[in-house]
């Protein structure tokens, strides 16, 4: 789709507390946006929401309506011992559309061996990814989201604790995914990550602050 994401007066109250209050601003089609702000900010309360797992308690979200949405969360909230390979870890990206466990098409194989192909995990297929390292088990979870081919694809801190080699792996993957016509968004602390986002959407305290950056059209 060729429309944006508007978020119009949002909020997410958690008790008494404001995870996200009256947040507006929009979200370009066919760009990554870089989702930035200290910790607490209300990042991942914005993914969840836009995600489709946690409601707002005021404003609304427009544009999600129709479109299909791939969340990869951060590497912290996926077990360390997941019985499962490399390989498994990208193929699940095609159950949103194939339904768990059926048989993949040549076309989901040759999906699946592009993007190992792009975020350098060819090699790693058949491994345990409890097995592999911090960076190469962040490239499969990524590479998990960019299987789906979902209109939307939101991932929370993809470059956290990684290299330069998989920083560099995973925004060129999510910048693709743009040029592809998708809309993304991700939460990150990276500098480099923020420098090569199409457009910046900063929050603090649940709120947004001063953009240091013009937000796409």
């Amino acid at each position: 789709m060729s429309t944006g994401i508007d978020l119009d007066r949002l909020g997410v109250r958690r008790g008494d507390v404001h995870a996200l209050a009256d947040v507006t601003a929009r979200l370009g089609p066919g760009s990554v946006t870089a989702l930035v702000g200290p910790n607490g900010a209300g990042k991942s309360t914005l993914l969840d929401v836009l995600a489709g797992v946690r409601a707002p308690t005021s404003g609304r979200v427009e544009g999600l309506a129709g479109r299909s949405v791939a969340y990869v969360p951060q590497r912290s909230a996926v077990p360390d011992d997941l019985p499962v390979t490399v390989g498994d870890a990208l193929t699940m990206g095609r159950w949103r559309e194939r339904g768990p466990w059926r048989r993949l098409r040549d076309g989901d194989r040759a999906l699946v061996a592009q993007v190992a192909e792009r975020l350098e995990l060819t090699g790693l297929l058949r491994r345990p990814l409890s097995a592999v390292s911090g960076g190469q088990r962040q490239r499969a979870l990524v590479g998990q989201g960019l299987v789906c081919r979902a209109d939307v694809l939101l991932v929370d801190e993809p470059t956290a604790g990684v290299d330069a080699g998989t920083l560099d792996a995973v925004l060129a993957a999510l910048a693709a995914e743009a040029e592809r016509g998708a809309l993304v968004v991700h939460a990150t602390h990276a500098e480099e990550a923020v420098g090569r986002a199409d457009a910046v959407l900063a929050l603090a305290g649940g709120r947004v602050v001063t953009n240091p950056r013009a937000q796409s059209s």
